[in-house]
């Protein structure tokens, strides 16, 4: 729409499209407002829009990943969580445990994340293990530890979703979701959390693409949640001598395709605690918008991800490290 467009206008181009059967996304943040016109191309095509008062033009967007594209949207998207920003040159360290193991260990995370300048706390109540004998995690009891301590530092949490039977539980005790890698694609989890009234975090599948982890986030973002943060978190390739392969360039990438926050996960790429500084400073350097890492009171007890965790006495100086290489690139630590 022109930039003088009145809401009557909008209104009308919006009742066109629905009326030819098509969905609608009013996208009026920025200096245009942008309506997005989902449905059978043809009928939308066949609509004479162009001759509407207020229309400047008409865009067919090529990209099958529609609603997370730049084609869409030009300007950063920037996603708050619990009033800390993410995006948009605001830059977020999540940390926290692996798992959530007991209220004391989450809490002896959370206080060296808080004094570090951390703006979200991670902590495991699901997990995902390769193994079925491994710890598996809290479940319920875990979502409340981790929501107790996130109240009484002053943070907001996050935690992984790994079955829709679990939503309820964990957006009453979450502030924002996510999704890990093993269900980037499981597409009927992305649906049910796209309509879900918190923030989401979508990891890249392990084997997945820069385009299947954009079409991953368009199910979410088709059910009308826009408040997605995408993490890179390492790929597997034939090399072991990290767990996985961070993909620096994915970022980039992303940057350039997508509208919405990147964030890296360099603790499951590394694998081992001495490489997680230079993975993160990798990242920062290639335009990440925020860092998610591990940190543990005593790693070595850790019932899950042990040779990876900071040590939380550690894990200041980790942070100061980090934001001196940010007033480098002129970004501003989110807080």
């Amino acid at each position: 729409m022109r930039a003088s467009a009145t809401p009557a206008e909008v209104a009308h181009v919006v009742t066109l499209i629905e009326e030819a059967g098509a969905g609608v996304h009013v996208d009026a943040g920025g200096e245009f407002t942008v309506i997005g016109a989902i449905g059978d191309r043809a009928i939308v095509a066949g609509l004479p829009l162009e001759a509407v008062a207020g229309v400047e033009k008409v865009v067919p967007l090529r990209k099958e990943y529609k609603r997370v594209s730049r084609e869409f949207r030009s300007r950063d998207t920037i996603v708050t969580v619990g009033g800390s920003p993410i995006g948009g040159g605001n830059f977020a360290m999540l940390a926290g445990p692996c798992s959530i193991e007991s209220y004391e260990q989450t809490l002896a995370s959370a206080q060296a994340v808080k004094a570090a300048g951390g703006v979200v706390l991670r902590g495991g109540a699901y997990k995902p293990r390769t193994s079925p004998y491994a710890f598996q995690g809290l479940g319920l009891e875990g979502l409340r530890i981790l929501r107790a301590v996130g109240d009484e530092v002053g943070l907001p949490v996050t935690t992984e979703l790994m079955d829709a039977r679990d939503l309820e539980d964990v957006v009453e005790h979450v502030d924002m979701i996510w999704i890990g890698a093993r269900n980037m694609q499981n597409f009927n989890l992305l649906s049910e959390v796209g309509r879900a009234p918190r923030p989401v975090m979508l990891k890249r599948g392990m084997s997945a693409t820069v385009e299947e982890l954009l079409m991953a986030a368009e199910y979410v973002a088709k059910e009308g949640n826009d408040d997605i943060i995408l993490c890179e978190r390492g790929i597997r390739t034939f090399e072991r001598s990290t767990r996985f392969t961070l993909d620096v360039g994915a970022i980039p990438v992303l940057k350039a395709e997508t509208h919405l926050p990147i964030i890296v996960d360099p603790s499951h790429a590394a694998g081992k605690r001495s490489l997680v500084m230079p993975l993160a400073m990798a990242a920062v350097a290639a335009g990440a918008d925020g860092l998610i890492v591990e940190t543990h009171p005593t790693p070595e007890h850790a019932l899950s991800d042990a040779a990876q965790q900071i040590p939380s006495a550690e894990f200041g100086a980790f942070v100061a490290d980090i934001e001196r290489l940010l007033a480098v690139t002129g970004r501003t630590p989110s807080r």
